[in-house]
């Protein structure tokens, strides 16, 4: 999860300064893993994506609470792995027009 509110990871430049920008630090994350957890209660999956042999993708997207209270729209990715029943962050980021 570091790499969504990192400025300096390459891979997550954009999502973080997204992430930022709703006021959430890299400094309080547990903010952020708290929000994302919510996300996952508040809304339906959207789509689900076997992947062989790595797990299943579910697909997650709604308003995400966030620290100044815009509360964007974003897709969230997590993953079941093979042989696991705990769900793990894969991405979040911004859905068009969210």
């Amino acid at each position: 999860m570091r790499y969504l509110l990192d400025l300096s990871s390459e891979n997550g430049r954009a999502k973080a300064r997204f992430f930022l920008s709703f006021g959430f630090t890299i400094d309080e994350w547990r903010v952020m893993a708290r929000a994302l957890q919510q996300h996952a209660s508040d809304h339906e999956v959207t789509k689900t994506d076997e992947r062989p042999p790595f797990g299943m993708h579910y697909i997650i997207e709604g308003a995400l609470h966030t620290p100044d209270g815009r509360n964007p729209a974003v897709r969230v990715v997590w993953i079941i792995d093979e042989g696991d029943d705990i769900p793990r962050l894969v991405s979040a980021y911004p859905l068009a027009g969210g």
